[in-house]
């Protein structure tokens, strides 16, 4: 980070802004949408196996590893676009804050071969004009495959989420046969712990992803171009080790592990409340009915 400031200055770490806020709205709307989808089905199922005398009629755990990953493949292949120009955006090197420490003799004439190299702006036209001269329409699916894989992350989440949830819920009710209830901070916690798993567990996948979808120069250093997935994994660990394929988890964790927790709180107390008008409405109806 401080690197970041001191070469290419405090703008830089908001690089993306505008295509990640985005991006985080439409992978999020999109996720949550099919995993409902997905997941009342597969209760629907679970209390038909029920009625048949199979199971207990709760969702199971290979049930719902199921529900989040096929949610998460759709999410992938519908907003993958948008986190390729955000990646561009974000990897992307300003020259003449690069090159600040080699000036040429001429101010003049470093400023108008500069400003001929590249925009004084680059914004996200910019980048999405780039991606597409390089590879086209499809260019804007770079790093799918991995991606895809990658749909393990919110499958480990959501099941490892839903699993501790059934299983403070059952002591909760053990406990306090009056009261299953869960709490927000709890719901929060919960979020964490299960975004931490599954971050840890899939993060080399990630920096994957970001090194194919990152601008690749022609006559830059070999050890960075890749020609797809393999060769990517293959040369970061004969030239970087298991190491590079953990660098920034740090910062990531803190990030996803938050957000996450924020989200699965949120999300539980607006289904608390939308369940709770739909009982109050299904009463006035009823009472409106009465003779």
């Amino acid at each position: 980070m401080c690197q970041v400031v001191k070469q290419e200055g405090w703008e830089r770490l908001y690089g993306g802004l505008t295509p990640s806020l985005v991006g985080t709205t439409a992978s999020q709307g999109v996720y949550y949408y099919f995993y409902q989808i997905f997941r009342n089905k597969a209760e629907s199922k679970a209390l038909e196996r029920q009625k048949k005398g199979i199971g207990d009629g709760s969702v199971g755990m290979l049930s719902s590893l199921i529900v989040a990953a096929l949610s998460g493949c759709v999410n992938v292949l519908l907003t993958n676009p948008i986190w390729v120009v955000v990646t561009r955006m974000q990897t992307h090197t300003n020259i003449l804050r690069k090159d600040h420490s080699n000036r040429l003799a001429t101010p003049a004439l470093e400023e108008t071969v500069l400003s001929a190299i590249e925009p004084f702006s680059y914004s996200t036209g910019h980048a999405i004009q780039e991606v597409y001269d390089e590879a086209g329409f499809w260019g804007f699916w770079k790093g799918v495959f991995p991606t895809l894989i990658m749909v393990s992350n919110p499958a480990m989440q959501f099941m490892l989420y839903e699993t501790m949830l059934k299983k403070l819920k059952k002591q909760r009710s053990l406990s306090k046969p009056d009261n299953n209830g869960v709490t927000a901070l709890e719901i929060f916690l919960l979020g964490a712990l299960a975004k931490l798993g599954a971050t840890v567990v899939t993060y080399p996948l990630n920096v994957v992803k970001a090194r194919l979808q990152a601008k690749q120069v022609a006559t830059g250093d070999r050890r960075h171009q890749y020609k797809g997935t393999m060769d990517a994994i293959l040369k970061m660990i004969r030239y970087e080790g298991f190491y590079g394929f953990y660098k920034g988890m740090s910062t990531k964790i803190v990030q996803s592990v938050l957000a996450a927790a924020v989200l699965f709180m949120i999300k539980e107390e607006l289904v608390k409340g939308a369940r709770l008008l739909l009982v109050k409405d299904g009463i006035h109806t009823v009472k409106s009915k009465l003779p």
